[in-house]
């Protein structure tokens, strides 16, 4: 990755992080909701992965 790539995903990170502090608590609970649930999911399609044969 370039180092222009890199500034430009920190930029938008920090905008991210910037308009999730923006939101109203209970829309912050509803976005961790839905991150966690993603993360789960994916940790579960993951799991998935290692054990089924190729």
């Amino acid at each position: 990755m370039v180092a222009g790539e890199e500034r430009s995903d920190e930029v938008e990170g920090l905008r991210l992080i910037r308009a999730f502090l923006s939101l109203p608590a209970d829309k912050r609970a509803e976005v961790i909701t839905f991150a966690e649930e993603l993360a789960r999911a994916h940790a579960r399609s993951a799991e998935g992965k290692e054990v089924s044969p190729r």
